[in-house]
């Protein structure tokens, strides 16, 4: 558990409770680099995030405020970290007046992926679209204004 998550609860996904989670290991093939975003509406985000982009919710620890402090979601084999903006902490800090981010999320079906988020009434900012590099990508806007790119471009992890 992340040292700004001690003493929070943590409240797995019903069914996960065995999972390992991302903190529990960095090795073994899981990538090293995670997405990490605050949202004035961090229990908003998940829902969205889980309900209509397709992701897993890991864990989600709230404060005695009910403000998430720290939540891990999962899709595939990469993974995004969240919390709610102003629970304080060194990473909230910095991230004071920073912008919205985009992340780029690599998934089989694009065209099934979109309809669901469509469904669910998410912005979408490009249908899926066939790209001159082979890969076919949509662009949405979650709930807050981070761009989230969907697509079957899988970068290379490896020199």
């Amino acid at each position: 558990m992340p040292h700004w998550a001690a003493g929070r609860r943590n409240r797995p996904k019903p069914g996960h409770e065995g999972v390992i989670g991302m903190a529990d290991t960095v090795a073994g093939g899981r990538p090293s680099i995670y997405p990490t975003l605050l949202y004035a509406d961090a229990k908003a985000a998940v829902g969205q995030l889980t309900e209509a982009l397709g992701f897993t919710e890991l864990s989600v620890y709230e404060g005695e405020d009910g403000l998430v402090q720290h939540a891990e979601l999962v899709q595939g084999n990469g993974a995004v970290m969240l919390g709610s903006k102003g629970h304080g902490g060194r990473f909230d800090e910095a991230m004071r007046g920073a912008g919205p981010a985009g992340v780029y999320v690599v998934v089989d079906d694009v065209d099934g992926h979109y309809q669901r988020a469509v469904d669910h009434g998410v912005e979408i900012l490009m249908p899926p679209t066939d790209q001159e590099y082979g890969s076919r990508d949509y662009l949405a806007r979650d709930l807050e204004g981070n761009v989230w790119s969907f697509g079957t471009y899988a970068p290379r992890t490896e020199g």
